[in-house]
């Protein structure tokens, strides 16, 4: 029988990893979002400043997922080898770099290449963040562990919405830049810097945590250990590719990321199509939809791990994210009740993101969960290039901004049915 002060004990040291590596490992994340999707913001002008349409805004949002999938499994592989300061470092600086470079674009063409290329830059960081975590916190730790990590989403609308709808007004008469590349150079700094100092502050692994007593690093390490020999670490190459595990998350993630960059990027349009125009007004009302988010994704990570239901939880996520979706569509002209359907729309389809890591790393470990948490990752983040161009090019083609927005509701409504496709033995632990 277990000493009564263990359960305790346990509760103690995660808590203790939780605020030790957390908020840098949340701010690093919230940059790399905000560099990833400021694009949304820079559409309000570099839209007439270079005479794109939205398809040709769609494919160049969407390509940089072409980049992301092609480098993410081998990024994800190298880091397990090398570590994760170093890698994450490399990824983070180099991607801060090719953000600011985009405010040279000027051409479709170019617009398509920068896109790319920080895709390729990116590749790997929030695999690899996710299997850093599977270091320090044992399954039943991770979904409140991931459910922080993925609060940086919404932190990155909250801060980034202001932010880039100021930059935009502020700089707008600027007789250097136009507004839009002020927006690609400014908040490329955060990530510089944030890059700079995972090489100072991220530690490897518990074992090399020096703010963790010996008693606690060999507590943690053996949990984790005992957990991974009851986990899949495949024999083979050929062994891991016929898991149909690995291929069912691929095809619900894809369904959720189809939503997640529905949300991204086209909340700004969206709400300036209700009858905002003022960029600034934009920004701030950007925020709200992420604000309501946080504390769902909070609740949602807690509850899920509590009654152990990822599936459940995920499935009623992501049909919620889609009725809010669809509905921030069907409303037309009306700015406040664009802004509720953004926010459950957001608050769903965030809620449902922060859950499903939960699922694959229930169930792998090793180089098997490097290796799978990528594929997945890589393979569902297709969707991030099919989303912006299906959404852009339905509007082009119909004329109508309403038809994109329930394709994507659709979609998340398929992955919520899809996702019962894994057996609740393997989700749910």
């Amino acid at each position: 029988m277990a000493h009564p002060g263990a359960h305790a004990g346990r509760f103690d040291v995660y808590r203790r990893i939780s605020w030790r590596i957390m908020p840098f490992i949340v701010l690093c994340y919230l940059c790399a979002y905000l560099d990833r999707v400021n694009v949304g913001f820079a559409k309000l002008q570099m839209m007439n400043d270079l005479q794109f349409s939205d398809a040709i805004y769609g494919l160049g949002a969407g390509i940089f997922f072409i980049g992301y999938f092609i480098f993410e499994v081998p990024s994800n592989l190298i880091m397990h080898k090398v570590g994760a300061r170093v890698w994450i470092a490399r990824i983070m600086i180099t991607w801060a770099v090719i953000s600011a470079a985009t405010l040279f674009v000027q051409t479709p063409t170019q617009f398509y290449v920068a896109r790319f290329l920080l895709g390729v830059a990116e590749a790997g960081f929030s695999p690899g963040i996710m299997l850093y975590l599977t270091y320090w916190f044992p399954a039943r730790k991770r979904g409140f562990a991931l459910g922080f990590y993925y609060i940086a989403i919404p932190l990155a609308g909250v801060v980034g919405g202001p932010l880039s709808g100021w930059i935009l007004d502020a700089f707008s008469q600027s007789a250097v830049m136009r507004g839009w590349q002020w927006l690609f150079l400014i908040e490329a700094i955060p990530s510089l810097v944030a890059g700079i100092a995972v090489l100072f502050l991220m530690v490897d692994k518990p074992e090399q945590a020096q703010w963790l007593s010996s008693d606690e690093k060999r507590q943690v390490i053996e949990e984790i250990r005992r957990e991974d020999s009851a986990k899949t670490t495949h024999e083979s190459s050929a062994s891991f590719l016929r898991d149909s595990r690995l291929w069912k998350l691929c095809l619900v993630y894809f369904c959720q990321i189809i939503g997640l960059y529905g949300v991204s990027f086209w909340l700004p349009s969206i709400i300036k199509g209700s009858g905002i125009t003022d960029n600034t007004t934009i920004g701030w009302l950007s925020a709200i939809p992420y604000l309501v988010a946080i504390p769902a994704i909070i609740i949602t990570g807690i509850t899920a791990d509590r009654y152990r239901s990822r599936r459940m939880h995920f499935s009623v996520a992501l049909v919620i994210g889609a009725i809010g979706l669809a509905f921030s569509g069907y409303i037309g002209r009306d700015p406040t009740l664009a802004v509720i359907g953004l926010s459950v729309g957001t608050a769903g389809t965030l809620s449902a993101l922060s859950l499903f890591w939960g699922i694959p790393s229930a169930f792998l470990a090793g180089t098997s969960a490097a290796a799978g948490i990528a594929t997945i990752n890589c393979v569902g983040n297709l969707a991030g290039f099919v989303s912006p161009y299906m959404v852009g090019w339905l509007n082009d083609a119909t004329g109508n901004v309403k038809i994109g927005l329930y394709a994507v509701g659709a979609f998340m409504v398929l992955g919520a049915i899809l996702v019962r496709m894994i057996s609740a033995k393997f989700a749910d632990q």
